[in-house]
């Protein structure tokens, strides 16, 4: 993978990890206090920001093209500020907004769907497309939640979340394409 067309700037004293099977595709910004762990796929004009707090990317993770991930700050009255903590084997989908909140393991946040401060998406729980999580929202284990705001529509059963995995195990395989393909430049 060539670094000319993607920046990874360090702030503050501290420079983005990226494990080196991760697929950063050019046009993406990783900024701070970033940690992307193996497998993950950071598609096509992305921004990972962390001059404030951290982010931090499991495996396996996928984050897709356009979207911005960033976190909060400490403040008085919150001394931690709101890092941004995206588990193993999420789907973040195009043009998503993830902004100081946790994504579980397994995780699904669909294209344009915005997720606000003080959040948590429980393991295989969805926020379908276009929707918002207003802050300190709870999406609890297997729901799909939609609307803006956004609020409970359903249970996931297992067939959904067998296909979210899949999903998964595709954009590993296409991560690897794309970087051997750009390898090749």
């Amino acid at each position: 993978m060539t670094r000319s067309d993607i920046s990874i700037i360090s702030v503050n004293g501290k420079t983005p990890r990226i494990d080196p099977s991760a697929f950063i595709a050019p046009g993406c910004r990783i900024i701070g206090d970033v940690e992307i762990g193996p497998d993950v796929s950071i598609w096509y004009n992305c921004v990972l920001r962390a001059d404030v707090s951290h982010i931090r990317v499991g495996a396996r993770s996928n984050i897709q093209d356009g979207s911005i991930v960033h976190c909060d700050g400490p403040m008085p009255h919150r001394p931690d500020g709101y890092p941004t903590i995206i588990g193993e084997d999420v789907l973040i989908g195009h043009l998503a907004m993830v902004h100081g909140c946790t994504l579980a393991d397994r995780a699904f946040v669909g294209l344009k769907a915005t997720v606000m401060n003080g959040c948590h998406i429980g393991s295989d729980a969805m926020l379908a497309a276009g929707a918002l999580l207003t802050e300190h929202k709870e999406i609890p284990s297997r729901e799909l939640w939609a609307g803006a705001p956004a609020r409970r529509v359903r249970e996931i059963d297992d067939a959904q979340a067998a296909g979210m995995q899949a999903g998964v195990a595709h954009y590993v395989l296409n991560g690897r394409m794309h970087k051997a393909a750009i390898e090749e430049r």
